[in-house]
């Protein structure tokens, strides 16, 4: 890559200890004011930066100093597996924040039940108290930690507001316990808010902790990705011997012994031996390609029965498979920081609260009289305790949680909020063919005999039963329970089908060219009812015996009975439907017309895919990816929105940010206006959270003393606050009953 003449670096490196969108915004601008930076993009989503730099004036070394100066950490280490030091520092962090919140939910649960129900019981406070603080400052401790890194940067959050309100209220309630008598004297009523604390620092964790699931299934995809290659292959030297070898030391020229279901270790030249190969992964396509000399294998794609010998011609990075990986991964790290609706309010929510509660106590030592002390310590309280932010902190991740309740129910697995927010706004969505609007797999659909004798068919189940051609298969399904008649001389002919002898006469299944060669006559009814099958785009079969052809048989990937259906209510919700399919014009056309979709796309490669997506996004679309395939894991990461099929693979799933569990493309309409309720009962839920404040927090101030002589107990704003809390949950699981 060149850069004013100078050839800079483009690397990756994963991020530690960021905790929230705004950490991401740090990093990035800490960053791009090292001197020899010239681009940064930071992800938060997948904890990861990708940083262009200048080798002559910088380095990781020093990237990784600028970074820690600010309480975060860059991977810079270049042996050992880097992806798995990331996964076992993640997987380490996810733990952690599980058990602080078991911890935390444990311990909150007793301090709720007596602060709201057994408050008469001999030293409730003092229990409430004891079982608080390890809650507070054990469990909590993250949100101290990170509510310091904000302030150090002059910038507040989410975590500081709750740093700042827990605290308060905590020693607040510490002060009420020992000291009782100096609000009995003033004639107040003393109060304690343990319970408080306790309640929003389990819910928030809760929080963090599905976020943290979420973000884990990021690298869990380039993980399984990483897996379709084999770690040792089989090396033949040149004196003949067989070595085994570790991936990383291969070199190009190479020659790699595969055998019976093997891995394709990396792309190559066969130039020895035959076999069918399980392309799916890049064609997206259910049956096996025959691979003989001279014809190029792909790593990562799986050798079926056959034997061959191939020369590696791409290694390391350069692999189809490293170019998959190469773009999920980019596709994930290209999109904008998940930006929190709750982390941006805060941040001119939370200055905003602490200025008014400082105001309202000097306002009240100012002009207070001989209380104004009093009042003054009780208004800042109020203040602060009327804006601590369950309500805020529930907002979303209630509403999110039932809705994605709900869409479990429906059969739509949603992995984040991001994915339910904007499934609303889809305006085109990208469709592979094969498993996402047809079943995935070739099933016999039409079968012909001659003169309808079916006598021989247990003889072409059995000539079927030991072929391994892929379309056997279909054949033997069809067949299944019927009792094989048994044959001999079977043998495999490779590329056109199989033969074998039974008594004096010998039976030939496979393409019209292998019965040509042995001289078979066909009969006029058959070659019509192929001409026809092979307009439906259908492919066929032979049988014979060595004289003439007995049967026809139409193998195709049927259509599922609803994608007709979905398509056309997708069309009717104004949005755009393009086909994408590694399958050849003719059946792409086909399955086009007989669905209604008028745009597609026939024999795209993986890249190809996420290519055509990235072009509708670049014409402003917001777009859904459908698929179910590896091949389609590119495009799915690229994706506004991605959407996989239950019967795909782990890989599609992994990728994709929602899943239809049933694979029906009906259920696509039902995710978009389950996304329609989502969001809107979560902007209700934080207008519930703010009217709270935005009525409470004058008041809690002391606006209304002047006039009305009215002053907020500290113990009524802990019971407003609880309030705004039960009415976004209780708004939330009105979504449940929504149809």
């Amino acid at each position: 890559m060149e850069s004013n003449n100078t050839t800079t670096i483009k690397k990756t490196f994963p991020i530690l200890q960021m905790t929230c969108a705004s950490c991401a915004m740090h990093v990035e601008n800490t960053l791009k004011a090292q001197e020899g930076v010239i681009s940064v993009n930071v992800n938060f989503a997948t904890a990861s930066v990708i940083i262009e730099f200048l080798p002559k004036i910088t380095n990781p070394e020093k990237l990784q100093k600028s970074v820690q100066s600010v309480g975060y950490d860059l991977l810079i280490n270049e042996t050992g597996n880097k992806n798995q030091q990331v996964e076992d520092i993640n997987t380490k962090r996810f733990n952690d924040i599980k058990k602080r919140t078991i911890g935390a939910v444990i311990l909150a649960i007793p301090i709720f039940l007596i602060g709201m129900f057994f408050m008469d019981i001999p030293f409730a406070n003092y229990i409430m108290w004891v079982l608080a603080t390890p809650v507070l400052f054990f469990f909590g401790k993250d949100f101290f930690i990170n509510a310091f890194k904000q302030a150090k940067h002059f910038s507040a959050n989410m975590d500081t507001l709750v740093a700042l309100s827990t605290s308060v209220a905590y020693f607040f309630s510490v002060f009420n316990t020992l000291n009782e008598e100096f609000w009995i004297k003033r004639g107040l009523e003393t109060h304690v808010y343990f319970e408080a604390v306790a309640v929003i620092i389990a819910f928030i964790l809760i929080g963090k902790l599905l976020e943290e699931k979420a973000k884990g299934n990021a690298s869990s995809a380039i993980k399984k990705l990483m897996g379709l290659q084999p770690n040792t292959v089989m090396v033949i030297k040149d004196n003949g011997s067989q070595v085994e070898t570790p991936l990383e030391n291969l070199i190009i020229g190479d020659i790699i012994m595969v055998k019976p279901g093997d891995k394709i270790a990396v792309d190559g030249e066969v130039i020895e031996g035959s076999s069918y190969v399980d392309e799916s992964m890049l064609s997206g396509e259910p049956i096996a390609v025959l691979k003989e000399e001279n014809e190029k294998v792909f790593a990562g794609t799986i050798n079926q029965k056959g034997s061959f010998m191939f020369r590696a011609e791409k290694v390391g990075s350069e692999t189809m498979l490293a170019q998959i990986i190469k773009m999920v991964q980019d596709a994930q790290g290209s999109k904008a920081p998940v930006q929190k609706l709750v982390d941006k309010i805060a941040g001119i929510f939370v200055p905003t609260v602490i200025i008014i509660s400082i105001i309202a106590l000097i306002t009240w030592i100012l002009l207070g009289g001989e209380d104004g002390l009093t009042h003054g310590i009780l208004a800042l309280v109020t203040v602060l305790v009327i804006a601590c932010p369950c309500a805020l902190g529930l907002a979303t991740p209630t509403a999110i949680m039932v809705g994605m309740g709900k869409g479990a129910e429906n059969g739509i697995l949603i992995k984040d909020a991001q994915s339910l927010e904007i499934a609303k706004k889809i305006n085109a969505i990208v469709l592979d063919k094969t498993g996402t609007i047809t079943e995935g797999k070739p099933i016999l659909t039409d079968i012909h005999w001659l003169n309808d004798d079916e006598s021989s068919k247990s003889i072409l189940f059995s000539l079927e039963s030991q072929s391994e051609h892929p379309l056997a298969e279909a054949i033997i399904q069809h067949f299944d329970g019927l009792k094989p008649t048994p044959i001999n001389s079977f043998e495999s002919i490779t590329g056109k089908g199989a033969k074998a002898k039974l008594d004096d006469k010998t039976y030939f299944a496979g393409n019209k060219n292998l019965l040509i060669e042995h001289n078979i006559t066909f009969d006029n009814s058959l070659i019509e009812k192929s001409e026809e099958l092979i307009k439906q785009s259908k492919t066929i079969v032979w049988f014979s015996d060595n004289e003439k052809a007995l049967a026809l048989i139409g193998i195709e990937d049927k259509i599922k009975p609803t994608s007709k259906e979905a398509i056309k209510h997708l069309k009717d919700l104004g949005i755009e439907i393009y086909m994408l399919t590694g399958d050849n014009d003719t059946t792409a056309k086909l399955i086009a017309q007989q669905t209604g979709i008028e745009h597609y796309k026939a024999e795209t490669l993986p890249h190809q895919k996420a290519e055509f997506v990235k072009d509708l996004q670049a014409k402003g679309k917001i777009v859904a990816m459908i698929g179910d395939g590896i091949n389609d894991s590119a495009a799915l990461a690229q994706a506004d929105i991605s959407i996989a099929m239950g019967k795909g693979s782990d890989i599609a799933m992994d990728v994709a940010k929602m899943t239809i569990i049933s694979s029906d493309l009906n259920k696509i309409p039902s995710a978009i206006k389950l996304s329609k309720q989502t969001v809107a009962t979560i902007k209700q839920n934080l207008f519930w959270a703010f009217i709270y404040n935005i009525i409470g927090i004058p008041i809690a101030a002391g606006i209304l003393f002047p006039i009305t002589g009215f002053l907020l107990n500290p113990m009524i704003a802990g019971a407003a606050m609880a309030l705004s809390s039960v009415s976004v949950v209780s708004n939330s699981l009105r979504l449940k009953l929504k149809k």
